[in-house]
């Protein structure tokens, strides 16, 4: 299980630790973002940081109806217990966490400032 709280801008947090190739390692606070339909995003200063390998580039709709494009790395996150590889979206704001991650847990979020976030593996399986 994994826990955290809501700010009081309503946005629920929870610590994530990430690893670069290398092995470098680098804890991070992250938004759950259940728009965003990817794993992962981190802007560029922790990617430089963490040496983490360039993939491929991505493209996305925004809600305003433009499009970005963006570049892909291939990342390491240890997700509830478990080291698991994951593709990170470059992106220069707050880290986020996507609905590909949370594939396979249920979320709950108590929406107040303090509340608490909880991201629980499904009965079914716990690496989803």
């Amino acid at each position: 299980m994994i826990s955290g709280l809501v700010t009081g801008d309503r946005q629920a947090l929870i610590h994530l630790t990430v690893r670069g190739p290398t092995g470098q390692e680098q804890e991070i606070e992250a938004i759950i973002d259940t728009g965003f339909d990817g794993c992962l995003s981190l802007p560029s200063s922790l990617i430089v940081l963490l040496s983490l390998v360039w993939r491929e580039r991505g493209r996305a709709l925004l809600a305003d109806g433009s499009e970005s494009v963006f570049d892909i790395y291939e990342g390491t996150v240890l997700w509830d217990g478990e080291v698991r590889r994951i593709p990170v979206h470059e992106a220069e704001t707050t880290p986020l966490i996507g609905m590909s991650l949370l594939q396979g847990y249920e979320l709950t979020v108590q929406v107040q400032a303090g509340g608490n976030v909880t991201v629980r593996a499904l009965s079914q399986t716990k690496s989803g």
